[in-house]
C-alpha cells in the first residue's frame, strides 16, 4: 500500500488533506504562500501520530509540523516532497485545576482559548502576543515564545510544567508532570521547548497558570535619554515591589511614523523625544495601586528622570495605546519592503548597538528606514529595516555586532530556515555541535522538520 492510502488508514479521511486541499493552504506565515507538501495530516490524537511517525520513520518519509503559522522565521515551511502534520483537531483543554493553577491542554488548542478559559475561572495564562487569536500551543511552546509579559512572568518555557512529545519514530514520551519542583531527573521537556519541532511533536502541554489580577494600571512615558529608560526599568522594578508586568520602549523612529507620519494613532504626548515607553502593572488593589503608580510616575518626573506622562483612565484608552504598540501592519505597509528582526542583547549595550546600526544604514544603505521598539525589560528589541530589498546587507549589518556583546539573533521568534546561517553569532561551535548531537539521537533519520534550525552536515 502507498503511503498516501496508508495515513489515511490511519487518521481517517478527515485527517488526511491532499491535492487542492493541501495548496489552498499557505505555506508561510500570515497566510503568504501556497503549501507545497503532498499532504496534510491531521491526527485526532496521540496514538494517531504516534502510528503516523512509526510509518513515516519506517518509510523514510520527511514529516514538518504545522501550527497556526504565526511564526516569522519559515519555521514550518515544506518543501513538495514533505508532509505536513497539523494538530488542528487535537484541539480540547482536558483538566482544569482550579486549585493548584495547571491546566492540561493538547497542543492544537488556540492561545487565546487557554487564556479566555483561564480568566473565566479567576487565573491567567501568562504568555501573551499579537497572533494570539491563531497560534498554537504546541507551536508557542516549540519556539518557547515570549510576549507582551515575559518582564514578569518569564517565556513559555517558566509557563509549562509537563509535556506529552510523539518522537520521530513514534515513541510517546509522556511526562504530564503537574509539580512545580520536581528533580527526579533530568528534566527533559526543556529539550523540546524551543526545539522548533525538530526533536519531536509536542502533543500535550500541563501550563502553569497565575492569579488573575483584579486591576491594571497603564501609562505612556517619554524620556529624554537612554539612560533615564534603563533607570525607569529599574525604579519601576523596585517601587512597583514587583507588579511591573510590562515595558514596551518605542525609538522616536516608531512613535513619530505611527503618530505623525501616518496620523494611525491618536499622540498622547509630543513626538519629540527621543523614547517613549509603555509601562503596565498589575495588582490586586484598585485604589492602592493606582495610588502607588501615579506616585511613583510623579517622583521621576520630579526627579527629572521622566519628561512627560500620560496614564491612561480607562480600559479603552489603555486599549488604545497597545493599539499603537501592537500596530505592525502601519509598519510594514508604510516602510515596505521591510526586513524585520528579533535579537537580545545586554541592555548596556542597546544604546550603543542601535546608533551603530543607524550609522551603518546611512553609509552603506542610504535612502532605507529604521525604526526600533521591543520589550527591553527582558533585553528585547525588535529592529524593522525598511525601504530597502537588500536583506543580505541588512542581515550583516544587524547580525554583525551581535557576537562580540554576545547577544542573540532570535530573542523569542526562533531560527527556522530564516536564521540558521547566523546560529553562529549567537553559538559556540561547541554548542552547535551538541545541537547535532541531540538532533542525532533523537531523529537519526532526519525526518523531523529537516534543515529548519541546523544547516545541512557539511554546508
Amino acid at each position: 500500500m502507498d503511503l498516501i492510502e496508508s495515513l489515511r488508514d490511519i487518521v481517517g479521511p478527515k485527517g488526511l488533506l491532499t491535492g487542492d486541499d493541501v495548496s489552498a493552504r499557505p505555506n508561510l506565515a500570515w497566510g503568504q504562500g501556497s503549501c507545497e507538501a503532498k499532504a496534510i495530516v491531521r491526527p485526532a490524537s496521540t496514538e494517531e501520530l504516534s502510528r503516523v511517525m512509526r510509518l513515516c520513520h519506517e518509510r523514510g518519509q520527511t514529516v514538518v509540523p504545522g501550527g497556526g503559522l504565526t511564526g516569522l522565521v519559515n519555521g514550518t515551511t515544506a518543501a513538495p516532497e514533505d508532509i505536513v502534520v497539523s494538530l488542528e483537531r487535537m484541539n480540547a483543554i482536558e483538566h482544569f485545576d482550579g486549585e493548584a493553577g495547571t491546566m492540561t491542554v493538547q497542543a492544537g488548542a488556540i492561545l487565546q482559548n487557554v487564556q479566555e478559559t483561564a480568566r473565566e475561572a479567576g487565573w491567567m495564562f501568562a504568555v501573551d502576543f499579537g497572533a494570539r487569536g491563531s497560534a498554537h500551543i504546541g507551536g508557542l511552546i516549540s519556539t518557547n515564545a515570549g510576549g507582551n509579559s515575559v518582564v514578569r512572568y518569564g517565556m513559555a518555557r517558566e509557563q509549562v510544567l509537563g509535556l506529552e512529545v510523539v518522537l520521530a519514530d513514534g515513541t510517546v514520551i509522556t511526562s504530564l508532570n503537574e509539580m512545580l519542583k520536581n528533580n527526579a531527573g533530568y528534566d527533559i521537556k526543556h529539550l523540546f521547548i524551543g526545539s522548533e519541532g525538530t526533536l519531536g511533536i509536542v502533543t500535550r502541554a500541563v501550563l502553569r497558570l497565575r492569579p488573575a489580577p483584579r486591576t491594571v494600571q497603564t501609562a505612556l512615558v517619554a524620556l529624554d535619554s537612554f539612560a533615564d529608560v534603563a533607570g525607569l526599568l529599574r525604579r519601576l522594578g523596585v517601587e512597583l515591589e514587583g507588579k511591573l508586568s510590562a515595558f514596551e520602549v518605542m525609538w522616536q523612529n516608531l512613535y513619530q511614523l505611527l503618530v505623525t507620519e501616518t496620523g494611525k494613532h491618536q499622540a498622547f504626548l509630543p513626538p519629540d523625544h527621543p523614547y517613549f515607553v509603555l509601562v503596565e502593572s498589575e495588582g490586586a488593589d484598585e485604589e492602592r495601586e493606582a495610588e502607588q503608580f501615579m506616585t511613583v510616575l510623579g517622583n521621576l518626573m520630579e526627579e527629572g528622570h521622566v519628561a512627560d506622562a500620560v496614564i491612561a483612565q480607562s480600559g479603552q484608552q489603555a486599549s488604545q495605546l497597545w493599539e499603537m504598540r501592537d500596530d505592525i501592519e502601519t509598519i510594514v505597509l508604510t516602510l515596505h519592503p521591510v526586513v524585520p528582526f528579533d535579537i537580545s542583547l545586554p541592555i548596556r549595550e542597546v544604546e550603543r548597538y542601535v546608533s551603530g546600526i543607524e550609522k551603518a544604514l546611512e553609509e552603506q544603505l542610504p535612502g532605507s528606514r529604521l525604526v526600533v521598539f521591543g520589550h527591553l525589560g527582558d533585553s528585547n528589541i525588535h529592529v524593522v529595516v525598511g525601504k530597502t530589498d537588500d536583506k543580505a546587507a541588512v542581515e550583516h549589518i544587524v547580525y554583525g555586532g551581535l557576537k562580540d556583546i554576545v547577544g542573540s539573533i532570535s530573542a523569542e521568534h526562533g531560527i527556522g530556515l530564516e536564521k540558521r546561517g547566523f546560529l553562529h553569532c549567537s553559538r559556540s561551535d561547541a554548542e552547535i555541535a551538541l545541537m547535532r548531537t541531540l538532533k542525532a539521537a533523537l531523529d537519526p533519520r532526519n525526518l523531523l522538520n529537516p534543515g529548519k534550525v541546523l544547516e545541512p552536515a557539511g554546508s
